[in-house]
């Protein structure tokens, strides 16, 4: 196993060099640069701007080096020393930015993918050993539902609930008189009052597909020769559905994670505009909108890195979930 991490892991380099390659030529193909964008606002605004300060920010900041020039200084300076360039936007390091919403964002994705298998497992695995049965009606009902309503209604209607019947804050992780205030013991039970809004309105959409796909998967399982047999020796009814059937209908949940992981962190970003999350979507769509190309390609390629670890874990859970699997 470890020769075959370590091999998947050389395997990532290059895939990672033509991803970054990949994106900061997607970020440049747009018409003008973050210099463009600001002196539109600042003309909208009736502000005057000087042509030697552009010319003089052009120079700063590079934006009259050749493409590939520009490509190879900020892909250097990430792997020399971790540094992913500056902000022009937020006039900070784009290292220091995203690693202040990496950890909300992280938090809020693992605890939605957990919400997922949790509720969709059980729900699968009874609505296809129940199929046609009152409770598959209605879970299948509840399913539909929750793929068509789209999640920033979902959001405006927690928030309102939340708000007129739990007396809660809506809108962010924290409570206003905790937003300045030193992590305590009470700061924290604020930020887990605060997360079941976003993690039940990332998690429905998810939850709503997983469930049909288990559901799916392992009707058919259930019908196959081995079922049978197993059944026809006289194996528990439990044994019977858990032992194998499962295993192999699991694999969709397993496979997931692949993409998974950077939906979650890019994905809700409408969701997380509505919500005031102090998430990395929205911190992505501004700077797309600005043209802030060194924060966007930063996050691009930091999405990209989370695919292909995600593909990486789906990989060895697969192989170990399901004994048809070698390593090789």
């Amino acid at each position: 196993m470890l020769g075959y991490i370590f091999k998947r892991v050389l395997y990532m380099i290059p895939t990672l060099f033509g991803m970054s390659l990949i994106s900061f030529l997607i970020i440049q193909l747009p018409p003008g640069d973050y210099l463009t964008s600001m002196i539109a606002t600042m003309s909208d605004s009736g502000q005057t701007v000087d042509p030697a300060q552009i010319e003089r920010l052009k120079e700063i900041y590079g934006f009259d080096d050749p493409f590939y020039i520009q490509y190879l200084k900020w892909i250097w300076g990430i792997v020399s020393r971790g540094d992913f360039g500056y902000s022009f936007e937020w006039g900070q390091p784009v290292s220091g930015l995203i690693w202040a919403r990496m950890g909300s964002t992280l938090v809020i994705s693992l605890l939605s993918l957990l919400f997922v298998w949790i509720v969709a497992l059980p729900i699968g695995i009874y609505s296809a050993v129940r199929r046609h049965s009152v409770g598959d009606h209605v879970f299948t009902f509840l399913g539909f539902i929750g793929l068509a309503v789209p999640n920033f209604i979902l959001a405006l209607t927690l928030m309102y609930i939340a708000y007129k019947y739990l007396g809660q804050s809506v809108g962010g992780l924290i409570s206003p008189e905790y937003a300045e205030a030193p992590w305590s013991l009470a700061k924290v039970g604020d930020f887990l009052t605060h997360l079941w809004i976003p993690i039940i309105i990332i998690g429905a959409s998810g939850t709503a597909a997983m469930i049909r796909i288990l559901r799916a998967n392992l009707t058919d399982e259930l019908h196959k020769p081995y079922v049978v047999t197993a059944r026809a020796k006289g194996l528990p009814e439990y044994k019977v559905i858990l032992k194998y059937p499962v295993r192999i209908a699991l694999n969709p949940f397993v496979s997931a994670i692949g993409w998974v992981l950077p939906h979650l962190v890019s994905g809700v970003t409408i969701t997380a505009i509505v919500l005031n999350l102090p998430t990395a979507g929205p911190l992505l769509f501004r700077a797309l909108i600005s043209q802030d190309m060194y924060l966007a390609g930063s996050f691009i390629l930091l999405l990209s890195a989370l695919t292909l670890v995600g593909m990486l874990l789906s990989d060895l859970l697969l192989a170990l979930l399901d004994p048809r699997i070698r390593f090789n």
